[in-house]
């Protein structure tokens, strides 16, 4: 039986990103969480191989205390165990000090894992550098963007879709595979599922300390990523109201607005001509 590891995020509602303009950093604290969506994709991918030949599934999750929601959500689609990395000194933390952290943490308390899976990216930061990232930390065999994963006894086939050519890639175990969101859609949980997750299951939750990562340490591995600015763009439009009889209306606007349309069809055509 396969040992997978899932790894999810619990991201802000993509409609609440508040920023904290002087740090640089999403203030998780005050915009309603989810998981992230392509980690859906993750846990589902792992729920099928899980249901075709067998497997445990270990959701891992490094955030604060509310991320245990999403580890909870994960437990209800079908997951067995769920881990939450929690510490106030990784508040902020980056892709490199995040990968660093997740794989001590997974090869602290999920040894002997066969097989690693992610999201693609996350939705509030759309780097998509975490899971190589962790592969390097662990010295294992990656592919991104996964859209169909096969298992054969130790071997794992990839199917993915890369610049419009489609690649199969094989490796053996250990390995980690980051999934693309084309496939696997992820399914409901049930109410057994939720009734275990919420009234049954339990998280297990680590720090630094139990980690056994110390602070020189921890500063070693630590963000590499400066913010300098954040800001939000703010666009301003202006309402223009032409009144009086049709004919007249339209005589008005296209003496205020010709030229603009002009300028818009004659580059729609020539992108028609050079393509």
């Amino acid at each position: 039986m396969l040992n997978i590891v899932v790894c999810i995020k619990q991201v802000p509602m993509v409609t609440e990103l508040p920023w904290n303009e002087k740090t640089g950093t999403l203030r998780r604290d005050l915009a309603a969480g989810m998981m992230n969506p392509a980690c859906k994709h993750a846990v589902e991918a792992a729920l099928r191989i899980k249901a075709d030949g067998g497997a445990k599934i270990t959701v891992v999750t490094m955030g604060p205390p509310a991320a245990e929601e999403v580890l909870r959500e994960a437990l209800a689609m079908g997951a067995d165990r769920g881990i939450l990395v929690c510490d106030r000194l990784l508040a902020g933390s980056d892709t490199y000090a995040t990968s660093f952290v997740l794989g001590r943490a997974i090869g602290r308390e999920v040894p002997g894992c066969d097989l690693i899976l992610c999201g693609a990216y996350t939705s509030d930061s759309e780097t998509a550098q975490v899971g190589p990232q962790l592969a390097e930390e662990l010295d294992l065999p990656a592919v991104a963007y996964a859209g169909r994963l096969e298992i054969s006894g130790r071997t794992l086939r990839v199917r993915r879709l890369v610049d419009k050519f489609r690649e199969t890639l094989v490796m053996e175990f250990p390995a980690l595979v980051t999934v693309s969101m084309e496939q696997y859609k992820p399914r409901y949980a049930s109410f057994a599922g939720l009734n275990r997750a919420f009234a049954e299951a339990d998280i297990l939750s680590v720090n630094l300390k139990r980690l056994d990562i110390t602070p020189a340490e921890l500063a070693a591995h630590g963000s590499r990523t400066k913010v300098r600015r954040v800001f939000i763009r703010k666009t301003q439009k202006e309402n223009v109201l032409i009144t009086g009889a049709a004919a007249n209306a339209a005589a008005e606007f296209l003496d205020k607005y010709q030229r603009k349309i002009s300028a818009v069809i004659g580059k729609s055509i020539e992108a028609k001509k050079q393509t």
